[in-house]
């Protein structure tokens, strides 16, 4: 009964490999260069969400110290 359940699983599992297969997207070689070029454009969007994120907690520092400072005069 082992084998019989070992083949029955086998086609079922052949099945699904082709499927995925089609679905996935031709490799393309690329050059040293223009693999570099991409890492430094990522790194480049990064660093500018980064930067974005940073302004809109400075935004709202400065607001809990305007609300901190408007709380201790009273």
């Amino acid at each position: 009964m082992t084998a019989e359940k070992k083949q029955d699983a086998a086609p079922a599992k052949g099945a699904t490999a082709p499927t995925q297969a089609s679905a996935r997207k031709p490799w393309v070689k690329r050059s040293p260069v223009d693999v570099v070029r991409e890492q430094v454009e990522k790194q480049r969007r990064h660093v500018a969400d980064l930067e974005q994120e940073l302004t809109t907690a400075k935004r709202e520092l400065q607001k809990l110290d305007q609300a901190q400072k408007v709380l201790e005069s009273s």
